[in-house]
């Protein structure tokens, strides 16, 4: 099995964002996989995937970012999947 990569960056309007982390937050406080769409893929993320927020700073820019992080296995969890 070949293994590949995936690193993208995508801009969204405010409107856009503010809908996806809205229903982002209501996954992660109900404790239940979801699905989000970024740059026309869907990804499924597990209720057990960690939140991370990182903070970078530059001489002449700063940045935030929030990471969900999970291991790919054969077993994922099943509950139901909200649609992000």
């Amino acid at each position: 099995m070949t293994e590949s990569t995936r690193d993208v960056e995508k801009i969204y309007s405010t409107t856009d964002v503010v809908a996806k982390l809205r229903r982002l937050a209501d996954a992660l406080e109900s404790e239940t996989s979801f699905r989000i769409q970024i740059a026309g893929e869907r990804i499924r993320v597990p209720a057990r995937a960690q939140f991370s927020i990182e903070h970078e700073r530059g001489s002449d820019e700063e940045e935030i970012e929030f990471q969900l992080k999970w291991t790919l296995d054969e077993s994922p969890d099943t509950d139901g999947d909200k649609i992000v």
